[in-house]
Order: C-alpha cells, then structure tokens, then sequence
C-alpha cells in the first residue's frame, strides 16, 4: 500500500494519535459574559505570547494583533480590513509619487494626554531604522528616500526622507514610487513612539506601567502564559466610539485547549483552530467556525549554507517528495490549500503566480522524479541515507504535519529528527543565527503585494532570511522592480524573481493559508476579510 493511501485510510486522527492525544472538547455552551470593574471584557485567543511589545522590534502576528490595538500609525484599518485615515486625518502625493504630505489630526493623543505630533512620527522612523535598535521589520520603510543606507549604519537616522516641518505635518520623500505605501503606514514599523517615556525607561518603556501608547487601547499587565491586558484609551480620539472597555490577549499554542476554553465559555474568539476538528467543530459550533481566504504561506525554510542541502537538486527532491494534497485535504482538514507557489493568489499589482514542478504528477511521479534527483546527489534508496532535522513551534497542527512531512521522505531514504519548541523560542532561535537544517516558517503578509513574500529571501535581509540565501540574480530582480513604475512592468520582473525562487528553493513551500476563526455570538462587528486584521475598536459584546 502506498504511502497516501495508508495515511488516507488512517486519517488525521492517527496521526494526532502517533504524536499525543487530541481529547475531544467537551459539550457546546454559550459564552457567558465576564465583567471586570463593572465592564464587559473581550476575552481574544492570540496565539502566543509576544516576545516584545515594542513596536519597532516585534515581528509575528500574534504580536502584531496587540499593537493594532496599542498603537495607530498614519493610516490604519477599520473592521472589514480596508485602509482608513489613521493618526494622519488625510494627505496629497505629489505627481511624481515620490513625495506624500500627510496632515495629522488635531485631537490625536498619547494614552497619557500629551498630543501626538508629527515629531513623534518623525522619531519612530528614525528608530526604526537605527541600526542599533535591531529591527527586524526594517525593510518595511525601504522605499524611504536613505531608509536602506540608514539601516546599514552608511548614514545617520536624521538622514532618512521624513520631515516634520510643523506639528500637523509630515512629508515623506521616497526613493521610488511605491504601489502599497499606505498600506506600509499601517504597520507596526511605521508607528509613532512616546519620546519622554523611552527617554525614562529605555528598552523597559514597553512595560506595563511604562506604555504610553497611541492607539485605541493602553497596556495594563502582561502575565505570561496567562493574559495581557489592555484598558480602553480614555485619551483616543475616538474613545466615546470604542465599544469594549477591557480585552484579554489568550495565548492559545494549544489549539485543542484552546477550543475546550472556548466551548467553556472562557475565551470569546480564537484566531487557529485545530485543522482535524474543524469538520466537528462546524457540526457542533455552525456559523460560529468561519473560514476565508488569507494572504499567508507555511514553508520549510532550509538552511542551503549547509551541506547536503547547499545542493539544489536535494532541496527539489525533498519538494517533489511532498503530496500537498494531502496536507491540505486530510491533515489541515481542507482548511489550508496546497502551495506550488511562493505568492498565494490574490495579491495587489501582480500577475497569476508561477508554480514549481509537480500539480500535474501523480505521487508516484513526483516521488520517482525525486528519487533520481537524490541519487545524482548521492543519496536516496540503495544509497547513502539523508538525516535532516526539522524544527518547528508546537501546535497540534504543525505537530501533525511535520509527522506527514517525515513520512512522504522515508521512501526516499530520509530520516527526519524533530525540534520542538513554543513560537518565542523558534522564531527567536531563527533570527539570532541559530543553526539548523530545515525549520517550520509561516508568513502572513503585511500588505497585498508579491514584494512582501519575495523580500525576505533578498541576501541582505537578516531579519528573516535565517537559511542565509544569497542570490545575485535574485536581488538584481527585486532592485529592478523596486525601481520600475509601470505596474505591469514590475509585476513581471517580480513574477521572473518567483521563477528564480522556486528554481532553488531557499524555502519549501508547503500550504497556502486560510483564516480559522471561531466566533462566539456575544461578540459583534467581527467581519472576515483577506488580510485577516480585526481591530477591537470596532468590535462590541452582546449585553
């Protein structure tokens, strides 16, 4: 028997089964309202627990969910994931593109009354993009007139092309017209900083007790592995508009707990559910589980400094290897879609993109092709064997999936070891040079275009390119659409660097994402969109 058709028989609860218990999650029952201080509070499954809740050194989701709550930038979200007017009541560009003039509100304010100014913009990208200050999210502001040069240490933060002429004022000059500049202006990267409270606190400013924040919500305590807790901001401009007084950020790594916690009436939304019951959960839970499209990929980063995975034909033969119909199908339980692509479909100013060898093969075709692959490099049945080690941060469903991952190879003579270890720890491990061969890695993208996928394998980007690709030709491409102003034009060049990407592959992709909500009906306004982002300001719970 075939190795799908086994795994196909056995289903994805075997699976759960050869890595540790999936308990079933007790009865449905309604979730009640908890009060705190005589207010409503809004209890948010998120995840994990940040690593930091300085913005300007932050770098997953689950840290990003809490600063779109803490803080604003120029531009900002409303509820159904559409750009709003954020710190910034309105702008003009110029007819170049290059220069953007934005007029900040005049009831902006910190969480401790002091109005927010265009100095304070003006501060936070020059942190940013400090060398000193380590910021992974850095290249965010590239198309800032020395943004580049900046972050490299060659010129001083007072060099990069913002301005503050006036306090309601702020003029940004960039290097070259960019499609989705104020979508960046959403991001945590582009967000105004407290100057008074880092100048007193210092890297401890983003404390709780410490945070002067600007957004709808100021941070009241962080008990790890437990909750954060934000108060509504009685200083935001919009703060008579903010519904819910009081949200709780639940790390939820279990996704299995997670949903018992839910089912129990103790957490009010979960952002991921656990892919093999989501069939169970829709009977149980109806139109309280929602799932839609998401920008997002999950891929196997490889470390292609190392021997034997420096050589392109292992790195494709361990792809060839992957049935990720499979994945999709019976692991994620259809709620994630195969990837033969780097970009997911969907995105801003891009054409279809291309995909790597394999849709059109059968399993066994693809396995063959692999087979031969490895043997030219060595390895595979009757030869020498690959050991690989993966690593990965725990949930049930990367579990599961790195367990069918391990599978697919063995027929090829590869035998996968595992570590595993929670989300702060893998990532951080990653971005601080750790070494390994192949590691999880998943990306949701901050805005809807092909250059944030294709950025993070660029050679100088050290934040996120962990397997230490270096492509001449690659970052020849992305400089050329960096610099091209025909969106048709570009588009192409960024689709001819995808095709360079998925000839070496510097990462592996596996699934491309879908958003897994469950939604209990006390809370209302959540409505689903693409780029998934759901701000608690426009959010309320039933009386």
């Amino acid at each position: 028997m075939r190795r799908r058709d086994l795994l196909a028989g056995l289903g994805a609860g075997a699976l759960a089964r050869a890595t540790g218990p999936v308990r079933a999650a007790g009865p449905a029952r309604a979730a009640g309202p908890a009060r705190a201080g005589g207010a409503s509070v809004y209890r948010r499954g998120n995840g994990a627990d940040p690593e930091t809740l300085d913005p300007h050194k932050t770098s997953t989701v689950a840290e990003a969910t809490i600063l779109l709550d803490l803080y604003e930038g120029l531009t900002a979200y409303d509820g159904g994931g559409d750009l709003v007017p954020g710190v910034a009541e309105g702008w003009t560009t110029s007819a170049d593109g290059l220069t953007w003039t934005f007029t900040l509100r005049p009831d902006g304010r910190w969480s401790n009354g002091d109005p927010v100014v265009a100095d304070d913009v003006l501060f936070g990208f020059r942190r940013m993009l400090d060398p000193a200050t380590g910021a992974k999210y850095a290249s965010v502001l590239a198309p800032i007139r020395h943004a580049e040069a900046v972050n490299r240490g060659a010129m001083p933060p007072e060099a990069v092309g913002v301005a503050a002429p006036d306090p309601r004022t702020v003029v940004i000059a960039l290097e070259q017209p960019t499609p989705y500049f104020l979508e960046l202006m959403t991001h945590q990267a582009s967000t105004p900083v407290h100057r008074p409270s880092l100048a007193r606190h210092g890297d401890a400013f983003s404390r709780p007790g410490n945070l002067v924040s600007n957004g709808a919500y100021v941070l009241r305590d962080f008990s790890p592995n437990d909750r954060i807790t934000a108060l509504r901001n009685p200083h935001y401009r919009a703060a008579d508009a903010v519904s819910i007084a009081q949200v709780e950020y639940i790390p939820t790594p279990d996704l299995a707990a997670a949903v018992r916690r839910y089912a129990a009436g103790e957490i009010d939304s979960l952002d991921d559910l656990p892919a093999d019951q989501v069939r169970s959960l829709r009977s149980r839970f109806g139109d309280q589980v929602v799932l839609n499209p998401a920008l997002g990929v999950l891929a196997l980063m490889v470390n292609v400094r190392k021997a034997p995975l420096d050589d392109a034909r292992v790195r494709r033969a361990l792809s060839l290897a992957l049935d990720r119909e499979f994945l999709a199908e019976v692991v994620w339980g259809e709620t994630m879609l195969p990837a033969y692509s780097f970009t997911p479909a969907g995105l801003d100013n891009a054409l279809p993109p291309p995909e790597m060898p394999g849709r059109d093969r059968s399993p066994l075709e693809r396995e063959d092709e692999a087979v031969a692959l490895l043997r030219e490099a060595g390895y595979g049945p009757g030869g020498r064997a690959l050991a690989v080690e993966v690593r990965y941060n725990t949930t049930d469903n990367n579990r599961n999936t790195m367990v069918a991952v391990a599978d697919m190879w063995r027929p090829l003579n590869v035998t996968t070891s595992f570590v595993n270890t929670d989300a702060k720890t893998h990532f951080a491990y990653l971005r601080d040079g750790g070494p390994f061969d192949l590691a999880r890695m998943s990306w949701i993208a901050d805005y809807a275009d092909p250059q944030n996928f294709l950025f993070l394998v660029e050679s100088q980007n050290d934040g996120f390119n962990s397997g230490r690709y270096a492509s001449p030709a690659y970052d020849a491409l992305m400089r050329e659409a960096a610099r091209e102003t025909d969106l048709p034009r570009r588009a192409g060049i960024l689709h001819r660097a995808e095709r360079l990407f998925l000839d070496d592959l510097p990462w592996i992709p596996l699934l491309h994402y879908r958003h897994k909500h469950l939604v209990s009906p006390r809370l209302r306004g959540f409505r689903p969109n693409l780029r998934g982002v759901s701000p608690t300001r426009w959010l309320s719970l039933a009386p």
